[in-house]
């Protein structure tokens, strides 16, 4: 399969299909690194811990999206 055929049939994959492969692509150019993969998994473990313990401060996504002010 050449490829621009390939490229087409992947743009007609529904769009959850696409985000899967195309993850599963970039993946493959840097594999992740386990250490560092369970860094990561360890630091949002500790972070949904102390969002649910109440320790973390929130902000509306309307705050976030805010323009900074000068």
């Amino acid at each position: 399969m050449g490829d621009s055929r390939l490229i087409e049939e992947a743009l007609g994959l529904p769009a959850n299909e696409r985000a899967d492969l195309a993850e599963r692509l970039l993946s493959s150019l840097d594999p992740p690194e386990p250490e560092l993969e369970k860094l990561w998994v360890a630091e949002v473990e500790d972070r949904i811990e102390a969002f649910e313990q109440g320790k973390l401060k929130t902000i509306s996504s309307q705050e976030f999206f805010r323009p900074p002010r000068h």
